[in-house]
């Protein structure tokens, strides 16, 4: 039997959750870990947040975009440029990863970026999904139908 490692898609959509946790009690499908590690929450019936781990990196160091249904979150450190009579510092042991990365969602239809922030080494991004009134569902009324006799010609 064949197994397919979906997980990838799992990882980088907002708004699917309906149909992936249906596959994923289908499937019992395990997500694999990668960097930067991240968070994806519902906040409430329509709202979402993602949750980035960026230790290490400021406000200045990261870049978020959105274009047609993708949001882009990139990452990267400018080299640190030494005066010229200060020694560089040497690195013992390096723990925290400060590489650069770059991280896509695909986002569902009708979903946005409403803000973002960065505390404790954690940047927010939170969504929203606003279905427009003319894509809601809407409920017929069942009636009587009347005829309409046209009018006779003298």
């Amino acid at each position: 039997m064949r197994h397919f490692d979906l997980s990838p898609l799992y990882r980088s959509t907002v708004g699917f959750d309906r149909m992936f946790s249906l596959l994923d009690q289908a499937a019992g499908v395990d997500v694999a870990n990668s960097y930067p590690p991240y968070n994806i929450e519902r906040t409430g019936e329509n709202a979402y947040r993602i949750s980035v781990a960026v230790a290490g990196f400021a406000e200045s160091d990261l870049t978020i975009e959105t274009r047609e249904n993708t949001l882009l979150i990139r990452g990267g450190k400018e080299p640190k440029t030494q005066g010229e009579n200060s020694r560089p510092n040497e690195v013992l042991y390096q723990g925290i990863a400060a590489r650069a990365f770059e991280r896509r969602f695909q986002l569902a239809d009708h979903v946005s970026v409403t803000g973002a922030s960065l505390e404790n080494g954690l940047l927010h991004v939170d969504l929203v999904r606003e279905i427009p009134e003319a894509a809601k569902p809407r409920r017929i009324p069942i009636g009587r139908t009347q005829l309409v006799e046209a009018p006779r010609a003298a």
